[in-house]
């Protein structure tokens, strides 16, 4: 990134810094996702709330956004740039490549060599950047994690980080063996996976990276929630005078120190509540009863 970008204002925010590589980052995140249109398609509504939101994130002291230019597509890295650039020097953009979209929304796989060059330079290009901070290779589908080998699309993506064009690797969207898999390719610096209080069959998963050093980076915090789960949340968060996001925000900060979050958001106003929530602290007592959130069916 150039060396001509402003600083980010030093601000604390719940759960501190990580490491992805020799990248320092804010545990918590911004995820850009939701800035594009329904369904993840076409403009926002509001064009300048979204360039608002993103100044917002960077003003709040956080820098570590995560996007992709499937998101859109082609919608939200722009509306990163218009923002943003140039680009303080210490925010670094994530990004992911691996699915397309197309004119029905859907998310269609594009894992091919061919695809994934592509899909790094047009990362570029929409970012205005000549080195990609973090590209995470999205496997599986739109159900979850699918078995199965992901060794040449991984490779395509070393090829394109020894040729200079990205810095770091991950995984997004990966089985614990495609995790593993990508390990004895090449070092990753993170693992994007769905996981939150009630989802947490990658338990394992996240202990093991955190004692390797790698982030684990989970999206959907309060998502695929059952009436019996939600009720339990909602019950401890009303104890706390809380919301249930800030509460599973704040479980997920921590539950382990390796866990980054990305919360998504178009309204500054929403954002700052989501940094606010993610700061309760939660007693042994509180993270014992949310602990059987998880075993609740």
């Amino acid at each position: 990134m150039s060396t001509s970008r402003t600083t980010v204002p030093t601000t604390t925010l719940p759960g501190g810094t990580w490491s992805l590589g020799d990248l320092a980052v804010t545990r918590f995140g911004y995820g850009a996702m939701q800035l594009a249109g329904p369904w993840v398609m076409g403009p926002p509504a509001d064009h300048d709330g979204a360039l608002a939101v993103l100044r917002d994130a960077v003003a709040q002291g956080i820098t570590h956004i995560d996007t992709s230019e499937a998101y859109g597509p082609h919608v939200t890295n722009r509306l990163i740039r218009e923002a943003l650039h140039p680009y303080p020097d210490a925010l670094h953009l994530v990004t992911k490549v691996g699915a397309d979209r197309d004119a029905q929304g859907g998310w269609p796989t594009a894992r091919r060599p061919e695809d994934l060059r592509r899909g790094v330079h047009e990362n570029l290009d929409t970012l205005g950047l000549e080195v990609l901070d973090v590209v995470n290779l999205r496997l599986g589908n739109a159900d979850g994690p699918q078995p199965g080998s992901l060794a040449e699309a991984f490779e395509t993506l070393v090829a394109l980080q020894q040729e200079g064009l990205v810095r770091h690797l991950g995984v997004s969207n990966a089985t614990a063996e495609q995790v593993v898999e990508a390990q004895s390719i090449a070092p990753i610096v993170c693992v994007q996976n769905m996981y939150n209080l009630a989802h947490r069959h990658d338990d394992a998963l996240v202990d093991r990276l955190a004692e390797e050093g790698v982030a684990y980076v989970p999206f959907f915090p309060l998502g695929g929630f059952t009436p019996l789960q939600s009720h339990a949340l909602s019950t401890v968060a009303a104890r706390l005078d809380a919301t249930p996001m800030s509460v599973a925000l704040a479980w997920l900060l921590q539950r382990s120190p390796n866990i980054l979050l990305i919360p998504g958001t178009s309204q500054a106003a929403h954002l700052r509540e989501n940094v606010a929530g993610a700061g309760l602290s939660l007693s042994p007592d509180d993270l014992r009863e949310l602990e059987t959130i998880g075993r609740q069916t």
